[in-house]
C-alpha cells in the first residue's frame, strides 16, 4: 500500500473520487472545444464524434494516468481547422478559451452546489456519514481539479490552450517565430515531471493559486446561498 501511495500524487483513499473528477473535467473541457468549433463552422470535431459528453471519445488513458501520478496530463485533443472559420483568429481564440473557461464554470457551479448542501444542512444532516464524506471528497476533488485545469491550460506553452490564444493574438511574424519552438515543449513538460525542484516552482504554485480561487468561490457561494435564508 505504501508503495502504491508513493506512485500516485493523490491519497489512495481519494483516488476513486479524483479519477471520476478527472473523467468529468476532461470530458467537459474537450466538449467545449468541439462544440464551439462546430458552432463557428468547423465540422471536423463533429465528424469525428467529438461534440458529445461521452467520456469514451475524449479520455486519453496515458494522459489520465500521468495526471494521477505526475499532477498534470491531457485528454485527446480536439482537432480544429481554423480555415473553416469566417473570422479565424477571433473564433480561434474563443474555441481555445472555451476549454479552460468550461472548467472554471464547472468549478464555480460545483462550489455553489456545495455551499447550498452545507447551508441547508443536507450534508451535515445525512444519517450515513460515510456517504456524506464520499460526496464531500468528490466535490472537493472536482472543484480543485477544474480550477487547476483552468489555470494550467492558460499557460502559453504548446500544446496548451494558452499558447493557441497567444498564437491567434500575435502578429503573423511573431506567430511564425513561436512555431519554431513548438518542438521543444515536450522536453519542458518532461523536465517538470521528472525534476522535483522544477516542479516545485512551476506546477505546485498553480495548485496553491487554485486553492486561493476556491476560497473566493466558497465565500461568494456562501453569500449567495445566505440570501435564500436558512
Amino acid at each position: 500500500m505504501d508503495f502504491l501511495q508513493s506512485i500516485f500524487r493523490v491519497n489512495l483513499n481519494v483516488l476513486p473520487f479524483y479519477l471520476l473528477a478527472v473523467i468529468i473535467s476532461f470530458t467537459v473541457h474537450e466538449f467545449a472545444h468541439a462544440y464551439y468549433a462546430n458552432k463557428f463552422g468547423d465540422p471536423t470535431a463533429k465528424l469525428l464524434g467529438r461534440v458529445t459528453l461521452n467520456p469514451a471519445v475524449h479520455i486519453d488513458l496515458l494522459g489520465t494516468l500521468l495526471l494521477l501520478i505526475g499532477g498534470f496530463g491531457w485528454a485527446k485533443p480536439v482537432p480544429v481547422n481554423r480555415d473553416n472559420f469566417s473570422r479565424p483568429r477571433l473564433m480561434g481564440i474563443i474555441v481555445s478559451a472555451a476549454g479552460p473557461l468550461s472548467n472554471l464554470l464547472l468549478a464555480f457551479v460545483t462550489t455553489l452546489i456545495y455551499a447550498m448542501l452545507l447551508h441547508f444542512q443536507v450534508l451535515p444532516g445525512m444519517e450515513n456519514q460515510r456517504v456524506a464524506q464520499a460526496i464531500y471528497l468528490f466535490i472537493n476533488a472536482l472543484i480543485n481539479l477544474n480550477l487547476f485545469l483552468f489555470i494550467f491550460n492558460l499557460i502559453p506553452l504548446p500544446p496548451l490552450d494558452g499558447y493557441r490564444i497567444v498564437e491567434d493574438v500575435a502578429p503573423t511574424p511573431v506567430r511564425r517565430k513561436l512555431q519554431q519552438f513548438e518542438q521543444w515543449s515536450i522536453f519542458i513538460f518532461l523536465l517538470i515531471l521528472v525534476i522535483p525542484q522544477v516542479r516545485a516552482v512551476t506546477i505546485e504554485p498553480l495548485y496553491m493559486l487554485a486553492q486561493m480561487i476556491y476560497i473566493q468561490f466558497l465565500q461568494f457561494s456562501f453569500y449567495i446561498t445566505g440570501l435564500f435564508g436558512a
